[in-house]
C-alpha cells in the first residue's frame, strides 16, 4: 500500500507576511521537493474540520477568538498572525488528519503525513500561541478515539516542547504523550518532572535535550526510552508531530542533528509496533530547505516501510 499524502493548496493562504519564520514558503518548499515522489503516495486533500471536531478539545473563548483575529487580520499575541482566511485554512489544517483517519479506517494505507500549516502543537485547551491556532494532532487524536480507535500514542520531534498538546491530555490515561525537545527553549515547558495530574499521571513523558546535542542523544531517546514505552502502553495508533527544527540548520533552534539523524529516528518511530497505523503532522522547520528536504528523507522512509 502507498503511504498517504494530504497537501492542498489552500494552506498557502494562511498569509503570515513574508518575514515571519512560520510564512508560506516553507510549504512551498515541501511541496517542490515531494514532487517527484507522488507517484509512490495515495495523494489526498484535505476536508474541512467541523467546529464540533475541533471544540473537542478547544474552548468556545479560543475558537472565536481565532475567528474574530482572521476576521480583523490581528495578531493573536506576539508571534501568532491571522490573516482573513487563516480560521478557515485552520479548520482545513485539523481536517487533514480526520481525512486521513478515514482513509486508513477505509484501508487505503497504514501510514500517512499531512504537509499542513499552521501547526499545532502548541495551542492548549484556551489559547492559540507560538505560531499555532488549532491543535491539529489532538483534534485528530479525539476523532480518531470517536471511530474506534482506544489508545493513541503521541510522538512529538520538534524542536519546542508540544506544550497544547500536553496541556490538553494531561489529566487523561487514554493518550500517551512522549516529547522530545531543547531543554530551556521556548515555550519554557516539558521538564522530565511533568509526567501528567490524576489519572492522567504517568501518562507523559518529556525527555529535553540540551542545546547542542546530537544525534547520539537524540536517538537514544528513540531506540532506547520510546520502546519500552509503546510497549507497556499498547496503543493501537500512532500519531506524531513532526517538527523539523530541531534540525541543525534551524534559525530557531541550538540542537546538532543531521539529515541522517532525521532519518535513523523516523525508522525507529515506524518501527514501534508496526502493525498499528501511524500519522505524521508537520509541525516546525524554519530553514525551508533543510524542511523539504527531511519531509522528503520521511516519505522515502514511509515508502521504504510500507513496500
Amino acid at each position: 500500500m502507498k503511504p498517504i499524502f494530504v497537501k492542498d493548496n489552500i494552506y498557502l493562504k494562511h498569509d503570515t507576511g513574508v518575514y515571519h519564520p512560520e510564512n508560506i514558503k516553507r510549504l512551498v518548499a515541501v511541496y517542490e521537493k515531494t514532487a517527484p515522489m507522488e507517484e509512490e503516495l495515495n495523494i489526498i486533500s484535505p476536508i474541512r474540520a467541523s467546529s464540533e471536531q475541533i471544540l473537542s478539545v478547544h474552548s468556545k473563548v479560543l475558537y472565536y477568538t481565532v475567528q474574530e483575529a482572521s476576521r480583523n487580520e490581528e495578531h493573536i499575541d506576539a508571534d501568532t498572525v491571522c490573516s482573513k482566511d487563516s480560521f478557515e485554512v485552520a479548520h482545513y489544517a485539523a481536517g487533514a488528519g480526520i481525512k486521513a483517519l478515514d482513509e486508513i479506517k477505509n484501508g487505503l494505507s497504514n501510514l500517512a503525513f499531512c504537509a499542513v500549516r499552521p501547526p499545532g502543537h502548541h495551542a492548549t485547551k484556551s489559547n492559540s500561541m507560538g505560531f499555532c491556532l488549532f491543535n491539529n494532532i489532538a483534534i485528530a487524536a479525539k476523532y480518531a478515539q470517536s471511530i474506534g480507535f482506544k489508545k493513541p500514542f503521541i510522538i512529538d520531534f520538534d524542536v519546542h516542547h508540544g506544550n497544547g498538546t500536553q496541556d490538553i491530555f494531561y489529566n487523561d490515561d487514554t493518550v500517551f504523550y512522549f516529547s522530545t525537545h531543547q531543554a530551556f527553549a521556548y515555550p519554557g515547558t516539558g521538564t522530565p518532572d511533568e509526567t501528567g495530574l490524576g489519572r492522567g499521571e504517568g501518562f507523559t513523558f518529556n525527555y529535553p535535550l540540551m542545546p547542542n546535542s546530537t544525534d547520539k542523544e537524540l536517538l537514544e531517546a528513540y531506540y532506547e526510552e520510546l520502546p519500552p514505552l509503546v510497549e507497556k502502553f499498547n496503543p493501537d495508533i500512532i500519531l506524531v508531530s513532526a517538527g523539523y527544527d530541531l534540525h541543525e540548520s534551524d534559525p530557531l533552534a541550538q540542537l546538532d542533528i543531521t539529515h541522517e539523524g532525521v532519518r535513523k529516528m523516523i525508522r525507529a518511530i515506524l518501527q514501534q509496533k508496526t502493525d498499528i497505523p501511524k500519522i505524521f503532522f508537520l509541525e516546525g522547520g524554519y530553514d525551508v530547505n533543510a524542511l523539504a528536504k527531511n519531509v522528503e528523507i520521511t516519505l522515502e522512509e514511509m515508502i521504504r516501510f510500507d513496500s
